[in-house]
């Protein structure tokens, strides 16, 4: 239905005639010209109906609702007075579908609405320029964790969204009938990349869905997000954390690359950082010095994740956490048992990433789980791979919408959420 997007439309095309679709985002009427403010995803143009140079049927069809869907055929005529150095002298205006319904609130963003009422018509609101900008970003993210790993030989994989049993442990799961039986929401794909590894895959990657039944109502918690995964066979924990480094710059690099006008309109000056390794223990001595009310075997807040920020820079790997606050699966360190190889990656203040070489060894696995309050013959299916050629492993996760929200500074992580899930929000 068109012949260009805004976007490909400059000076070079004067003269040409061209067939542009989209929104009306602006309408303005001085004396005998009307001006129409053309978007589409690509940008806005100027649309210009003057008397004398546009027949008078084709200039009062200008006059459209803001946000009306429409269709101009036109010539690209070049104008210094124009923001694209062109603007489009209108020969047809289409209305493709008459408005039947107010719009709730002005997308041009000149009159502020609360997040709540832009998330119950999140179609409109992400016609948003601030709003598309974030998920052109997200999309970024997204395309630069799977070319990453592509190129260094991972398979892509799936994993079930429907578990038996708690893939984390712990209670904050959805239950859902499954047939006769009980069956519940997976908190992670963990279970099933560590298979994968065992069956051979060697090194594998995955973007899933991932549910969460907590209780919160915070800014940094969504019951569903989206984990991009990695597993690797004959791995531990260090070489875990090279691979999290090295994606993690990398994704940030394609972000600055690609997204120079997004970062632009969200007032964004996108830096690459440069990571710091530092151990939990170093991070508990560090946080206390400075005051902080912290113990050893705390897992961190988010008022010490900004602590840490401030301390040791806005990308911080911390490793060897105690094992008691990990997950059942996460190898103990052999010369001290109560820490474990695990490690988190924190962001501009906010965890963005966790993980660990995993246990390979059953009877290790089933001490893990009973000190967890687990029960292992819940787990058998998983036990029993342990005890047929596990080899070491180890891998990571890192929330999609946890690490959108720290690079556009977003400040909720329901603005990363495309339909954003709470502990109130079903819908849209």
């Amino acid at each position: 239905m068109r012949s260009n997007y805004i976007s490909e439309i400059g000076p070079e095309l004067d003269g040409k005639e061209v067939t542009l679709a989209g929104w009306v985002h602006e309408v303005r009427e001085t004396g005998k010209i009307t001006f129409l403010i053309l978007r589409d995803i690509t940008g806005t143009i100027q649309v210009i109906g003057k008397e004398g140079e546009v027949d008078s049927q084709t200039i009062k069809a200008l006059s459209l609702p803001k946000e009306s869907v429409v269709r101009i055929k036109g010539r690209v005529k070049a104008s210094k007075e124009a923001k694209k150095g062109v603007e489009i002298i209108p020969n047809e205006v289409s209305n493709l579908n008459p408005l039947s319904s107010i719009i709730p609130f002005e997308v041009t963003g000149k009159v502020p609405a609360e997040i709540d009422v832009r998330l119950n018509n999140r179609h409109i609101d992400l016609r948003r320029k601030e709003t598309l900008a974030i998920f052109k970003i997200e999309s970024t993210v997204l395309n630069a964790f799977v070319s990453f790993f592509s190129k260094k030989g991972f398979m892509q994989i799936r994993t079930p969204s429907m578990i038996s049993e708690a893939s984390e442990g712990g209670a904050d799961l959805f239950s859902v009938k499954y047939f006769e039986r009980e069956a519940y929401l997976a908190q992670s794909p963990q279970l099933y990349k560590q298979l994968a590894i065992i069956g051979g895959f060697d090194k594998v990657f995955m973007i899933v869905p991932v549910f969460r039944a907590e209780k919160s109502n915070t800014v940094y918690h969504t019951t569903e997000c989206t984990q991009m995964d990695i597993e690797m066979g004959f791995a531990d924990h260090n070489d875990a954390i090279k691979q999290l480094s090295a994606c993690f710059t990398a994704v940030l690099k394609e972000v600055m690359k690609k997204n120079k006008r997004e970062l632009e309109i969200l007032g964004i000056e996108l830096e690459l950082p440069k990571i710091k390794t530092v151990t939990y223990s170093n991070v508990i001595k560090r946080l206390r010095e400075k005051g902080h009310a912290v113990a050893h075997g705390d897992d961190f807040s988010k008022e010490h994740e900004k602590a840490i920020q401030e301390e040791f820079g806005n990308a911080v790997i911390v490793k060897e956490y105690p094992t008691e606050v990990r997950a059942f699966y996460s190898m103990p360190k052999e010369n001290n048992p109560k820490l474990c190889n695990s490690f988190d990656l924190i962001y501009n203040g906010f965890e963005i990433s966790s993980g660990a070489q995993r246990i390979h060894k059953a009877d290790l696995l089933i001490d893990a789980l009973k000190s967890k309050g687990l029960d292992p013959s819940k787990f058998e299916f998983y036990i029993n791979a342990f005890r047929q050629g596990a080899p070491p492993h180890a891998g990571w996760s890192i929330g999609l919408e946890r690490f959108v929200m720290c690079i556009t500074k977003s400040g909720n992580i329901r603005e990363a959420s495309l339909f954003p899930r709470d502990r109130k929000r079903l819908t849209p």
